[in-house]
């Protein structure tokens, strides 16, 4: 009987984790660089950010990004851009994680921002 038990323990303690694995893996996320300028701007986004698999919402003003986690079998990046419209929110575009920490370490890393005859 004491085998039995602790077979189903490690059982559904691989099941625990293949679970938790599976369910890290049903999110993504999206970075949208918008307009945003301003804490009410985020306080706006983050009291009515509103989509199907929404997870969670996640603002920089200083980089005027947006990350939102979603289920991407419930929605895509492009499905998400009309609840930034109904915000009044523009997106100017939108890329992975990934594409967005190497834009952010392009843009300021290693050079001044004083943007004077030269464009990002």
């Amino acid at each position: 009987m004491k085998k039995i038990i602790i077979l189903a323990v490690a059982l559904f303690a691989v099941a625990g984790t293949a679970l938790a694995q599976k369910a890290a893996k049903q999110t993504v996320t999206t970075v949208f660089i918008t307009d945003i300028d301003c804490e009410g701007c985020t306080k706006k986004i983050y009291d009515n950010f509103y989509g199907k698999g929404v997870k969670s919402v996640k603002c920089d003003v200083a980089t005027k990004s947006v990350a939102v986690t979603y289920d991407p079998a419930k929605n895509t990046p492009e499905g998400l851009i009309p609840a930034f419209k109904t915000l009044k929110v523009s997106v100017v575009k939108h890329m992975t994680e990934e594409e967005f920490a190497k834009h952010k370490e392009h843009n300021h890393h290693g050079h001044s921002h004083s943007h004077a005859g030269h464009k990002h």
